[in-house]
């Protein structure tokens, strides 16, 4: 069969370097689940390395062409390839609660969102590593006190401990993207339940983060917070200059003003 096409409107940037391939299948620790998903395989540079490993491998493609190729060219996905969106698709269909890892050299018009839709089902995920834009996946290991440390880097480091691993050149793509690419890792906490409402966290990280150059003072105006609560020092700061911990301590704090979510 021929080879896949890339879309552009489907982000597709297909990696045509083995190595770094490999180099990416071998991100996983394999311990804590026997399964694995592969989000947007393309036509299987990653794949094939990681059905090499002591998992079960499933896919999902969005892009038909690719899910042809991935049936005609790899026997072992059989009843394994996904045709669905990721970002729309009720993974519990296939693993009914199980653990399983999440993989991929991922469309970088949706990246973000992959991460946001990992978090929904962080209870089922202990491990998660792939490619992204380089910047994006700088984001979400960032620490406190940069431009870059948003709402991804909160969220994400709330549940995960996450780390950059090595940066990928635009040449090793077919078509080669505009910017560089990373690979980072998120593996779950051994604890990565919250000392405060979730509903909330999430709700003060956003309206915190929307307005960035403000202090919390006047960014969590919304939340029509207590005029005592508001003299806090905590409320003195922007949200970059928060760490995850503080961002919990903060939530706790607008918890025991009463204001629920």
């Amino acid at each position: 069969m021929e080879k896949v096409k890339a879309k552009k409107h489907l982000g597709q940037h297909f990696l045509k370097d083995e190595s770094i391939a490999k180099a990416i299948a071998d991100t996983l620790s394999l311990k804590g689940y026997d399964e694995v998903l592969e989000i947007g395989p393309g036509m299987g540079v990653l794949t094939k390395y990681l059905l090499d490993k002591s998992v079960t491998t499933r896919v999902i493609e969005i892009d038909t062409e690719s899910v042809a190729y991935l049936d005609a060219n790899y026997p072992k996905l059989k009843d394994k390839i996904i045709s669905e969106d990721f970002l729309k698709y009720n993974i519990n269909q296939i693993y009914e609660n199980k653990q399983f890892a999440i993989i991929g050299n991922f469309p970088y018009n949706i990246s973000s969102q992959i991460v946001f839709r990992t978090l929904e089902f962080r209870d089922q995920i202990p491990e998660f590593s792939g490619m992204f834009q380089k910047e994006v996946a700088e984001r979400i290991c960032e620490k406190k006190g940069s431009k870059t440390y948003g709402i991804l880097s909160v969220l994400a480091q709330a549940f995960y401990d996450t780390e950059y691993l090595f940066t990928v050149d635009e040449n090793v793509f077919i078509p080669p993207p505009k910017v560089k690419s990373g690979v980072m890792k998120m593996t779950r906490k051994e604890d990565y339940s919250l000392p405060c409402g979730e509903k909330l966290f999430f709700t003060v990280v956003k309206t915190a983060f929307q307005q960035r150059r403000k202090t919390l003072r006047n960014s969590l105006k919304t939340l029509n917070l207590s005029d005592k609560l508001r003299e806090d020092t905590i409320f003195d700061k922007r949200p970059e200059q928060l760490s995850v911990d503080e961002f919990i301590v903060l939530t706790q704090k607008i918890e025991a003003d009463g204001v629920q979510s």
